[in-house]
Formats: C-alpha cells, sequence, structure tokens
C-alpha cells in the first residue's frame, strides 16, 4: 500500500482524546462517504445513514454478528463540518482496550489512522480555516495559561488574518499602482491635453506611487512583528530560578508560589542538595518555576558540590532569577556580588523574612517579603510579571504573530518593503522596485496561505497532534 500523504484524500480517523482510563472516549472520522461506510459496522445502519447534520445516533458498533461497543455517533454532513467533509464523531467507553476494539472495526470500514494535523489540513483546504486560524488550533492545545488561551483565540477567531489581509490589500494597491506606471505610457494613461500643475504633477516613472502608504504598511509590519516576542511569553513562559545562599527561604518561597508543600523546608543549611521545578502562572505567565540548591562555597560533600554546581548552570540559563536573602542575618559579599554580576536573564533581590522581629531594614533595590506568612509575595510576582514584559517588549498590536513561521514572514515582508523604499528614495527606476514590493506582499500571501507550496503545507502540519 502506498504510503498516505496530506493530499492523498480518503477515509481517515483518529483518536481525539488520550488512550486512557477515562469515562468516554471520541474517535474522529472524516472523508466522503465516511457515513456510508461507518453505517456498515453500526446497529442501526439505515438510521445512521439517513441522520441530519448535527446530530447524534445512538447504537451498537458490531463486527461479524458480534455487538463491539455501544456508542454514541454524532453526524456532520458536507459542507458544515470541521473539515467541509461529511464526517463523524464516534464516542465510545473510555479505556484502552475499549477505545481499540472501536478503531479496530473502523479500519476495517476502510479508515485509515489520519496523520498528525490531517483534519485541520482538509479543514484548510476546504477553506474552511486560513493558515493563521489553524495554526492557533495547537496554540490552543498547547496553551498554559488563560493569557496564552486568549491570544489563540483571538488567532482562531480571525483577527491576525483579518490584519494581514488588511495590510497587503494596502501593499497590493501600491503594487498595482507601480505596474500600472509601467504597462502605460503617460500619454496612453492621462486623455490627451491634460494640463499639470502642482495639484495635477507630471507623471515621474522613477518615483514610487501611494509612497505614503508603502510607508504606512511598513510601520504595520514592524509592530506586528515586535508583538511576537509578547505573544511567546504568554504562550512559551519562561524559566524562573530560585536561588540565593543555604537556608534564606528558597524552598518556602518555591511552595508559597506554587501552593504546595513539594520542596523539603528545614533549618538545616543544604536540605535542598538537587533542584525541583513545577509550571506556574505568575500574573497569567506560564513560568517554569526551579528550586535550587543553596549556593554554600566550600563544602566537602561531592553530592552538595555537584547540586551547587547544577544550580550555577540552572542560573545562567534562567530568564529570571529570583535571589532569595535572609533578611535576619543580612547580604554577605557573595550576594552582591551575584546581584552586580551580568548575565542574560532578569534579577530580583528578595528580602527574606521582612516581618520576622529580628529582621533588618530591607535595602534599596530589595523587594521584601515573607515566603512563610505571603506577606509582599503578591507585590514580588507583580514585579517580575512587569520585568519579563518590558524585557519582552511588544507592538501596539491586540493581536500579533503567534507562530515563528508567521513572525518569519512578517519580517521577511517588511525587509523587501524596506528595500524598495530605499529604492524609491534613491531614485532608482519603477521597474527595479517592482519586484520586492511583490515579495513583500508574496511573504504575506504565505501567512494565510493565499500562497503556498505541498512541502510548506507538509511540513507545518505534520508539527500537529494527531486527531487535530
Amino acid at each position: 500500500m502506498d504510503k498516505a500523504s496530506y493530499g492523498s484524500g480518503g477515509l481517515i480517523a483518529a483518536f481525539a482524546t488520550p488512550l486512557a482510563e477515562s469515562a468516554l472516549a471520541v474517535i474522529r472520522c472524516s472523508g466522503g462517504g465516511s457515513i456510508k461506510e461507518a453505517a456498515r459496522f453500526f446497529s442501526r445502519p439505515e438510521k445512521l445513514a439517513s441522520a441530519a447534520g448535527h446530530s447524534a445516533v445512538h447504537g451498537w458498533i458490531m463486527s461479524g454478528g458480534e455487538k463491539i461497543d455501544e456508542v454514541l455517533v454524532t453526524v456532520y454532513r458536507a459542507p458544515s463540518s470541521y473539515t467541509g467533509e461529511e464526517s463523524l464523531d464516534v464516542s465510545c467507553h473510555g479505556g484502552i482496550a475499549a477505545a481499540r476494539a472501536v478503531m479496530k472495526v473502523l479500519r476495517k470500514a476502510g479508515f485509515r489512522e489520519a496523520l498528525p494535523g490531517e483534519f485541520t489540513f482538509r479543514a484548510f483546504m476546504s477553506g474552511k480555516l486560513d493558515l493563521t486560524r489553524a495554526e492557533s488550533v495547537m496554540e490552543m492545545v498547547s496553551a498554559k495559561t488563560d493569557a496564552g488561551l486568549s491570544g489563540a483565540v483571538s488567532r482562531l477567531s480571525g483577527a491576525l488574518e483579518n490584519e494581514i489581509a488588511g495590510i497587503r490589500e494596502k501593499l497590493v494597491e501600491v503594487l498595482a499602482g507601480t505596474e500600472i506606471y509601467l504597462d502605460y505610457s503617460e500619454d496612453e494613461f492621462f486623455p490627451e491635453g491634460r494640463e499639470t500643475s502642482a495639484q495635477n504633477p507630471p507623471v515621474q516613472e522613477d518615483r514610487l506611487p501611494e509612497i505614503h502608504l508603502a510607508q504606512e504598511v511598513l510601520a504595520r509590519l514592524r509592530s506586528l512583528s515586535a508583538s511576537y516576542d509578547r505573544e511567546r511569553l504568554y504562550h512559551d513562559g519562561v524559566l524562573a530560578v530560585i536561588a540565593g545562599r543555604p537556608n534564606a527561604g528558597k524552598s518556602s518561597l518555591f511552595n508559597r508560589l506554587i501552593g504546595e508543600d513539594r520542596a523539603i523546608v528545614a533549618d538545616v543549611p543544604g536540605t535542598t542538595r538537587d533542584w525541583i521545578e513545577a509550571w506556574v502562572s505568575i500574573d497569567g505567565i506560564p513560568v517554569r518555576l526551579v528550586d535550587t540548591a543553596g549556593l554554600a562555597g566550600g563544602s566537602p560533600d561531592p553530592v552538595e558540590k555537584a547540586g551547587v554546581e547544577r544550580s550555577r548552570e540552572l542560573m545562567a540559563e534562567a530568564d529570571i532569577v529570583l535571589y532569595v536573602i535572609d533578611g535576619t542575618r543580612g547580604a554577605a559579599p557573595d550576594d552582591h556580588a551575584f546581584l552586580d554580576g551580568g548575565g542574560r536573564g532578569i534579577r530580583l533581590a528578595v528580602w527574606n523574612k521582612a516581618d520576622a522581629p529580628l529582621c533588618r531594614e530591607t535595602p534599596d533595590g530589595f523587594f521584601p517579603a515573607s515566603a512563610k506568612t505571603g506577606t509582599g509575595v503578591r507585590e514580588l510576582c507583580a514585579a517580575a510579571a512587569a520585568a519579563l514584559e518590558k524585557k519582552a517588549g511588544g507592538g501596539k498590536e491586540k493581536t500579533g504573530p503567534g507562530t515563528a513561521r508567521q513572525k518569519d514572514l512578517i519580517d521577511a515582508a517588511a525587509k523587501s518593503l524596506e528595500e524598495a523604499l530605499k529604492l524609491a528614495e534613491s531614485g532608482e527606476a519603477l521597474d527595479l522596485i517592482a519586484p520586492f514590493l511583490r515579495e513583500s506582499a508574496d511573504a504575506l500571501g504565505e501567512i494565510t496561505g493565499d500562497v503556498s507550496s505541498a512541502d510548506i503545507l507538509e511540513k507545518m502540519f505534520s508539527k500537529f497532534c494527531v486527531g487535530k
């Protein structure tokens, strides 16, 4: 049998829910004639075959006269389905054995296992989704916080598609004006006897028409590009490391931030010898939070030394470091050396145990907090989120590009348009400028899928999960 490809068509099926013990499992099916083929293995074949779109039919999946599982089949008629084709959702009992038994029968009915993202690929090919909305489907699946989900929902609703379409429309207007001047001479384009004036100047074949419109387009592209880091901040998240000397309260702060006792807390220095981590949301930003071993120097214990070395490696990789200092003991020279040193990540100094009777006055530039009672932790989180947002920057766009592919194409469009404007400002001829305008418009077309190739589509959809 030939290997299936995204354009090979036919009947497809895939698990839309994980194979695990659960109340229900859902198997998604699609393809022309899928309802008729599935009905051959259904206890009420005529009822299923004649079912209206967006209706559900109860019955049994059958094989050789034997009942396999009691199911509810939801029917979707073309073109009113996710893929634009006839489709079915088979809701069977949860559990690995039951779901696999139903899938085995569907294979006998002629359904092959869907490729990753093949349902969404078919939705794109049938015009149900553009590429920005198709990519947002996987963004929603992988969103870690409400803020990340909000951006994905906005793109799924068509916000980015509409923005790109509006920008491209203006760019095509510039390109059309340029090509008109190239295709027609001034005598052919304007009526005979046209008089020139300040309001009605002569045509200059070396000047880009609608240059102000092209500059507006470039500004919008730059703003969109600038918003990418902000979008990824809320979708991908950051690595945040809690560091400091032994017994400063790092594990207490870790437990406070994740809302449970994951790290062992004791007054014995060196209690945390390895690192532990958890995902948390800090003001809508997904944060991979890591509690590290105390930065004690000169320990003869090889395990403790290895823990300290790993702590330093994580701190070097971190997007932000929460450096904890015991406010009852004060900052040591090593603490100041770390806080004053360079690094890729943001560094926030936490003056812990700030509400303890013996705590010293909080120095300037430190955040007073108490990991034990929670005092000041909310303010610390707000400061961390603000610092991360500032570093990410971002344009004024409500919804920017959500994937690296979209960002790269926006940058490519901007680069080509920048080159066109440079040539125009240098007084170069329009026949040298026009190709760069076309490149810019084509790059924008690739974002939505108006311009695409089979290789690009296969590479993109192969990154989706099966069943989407």
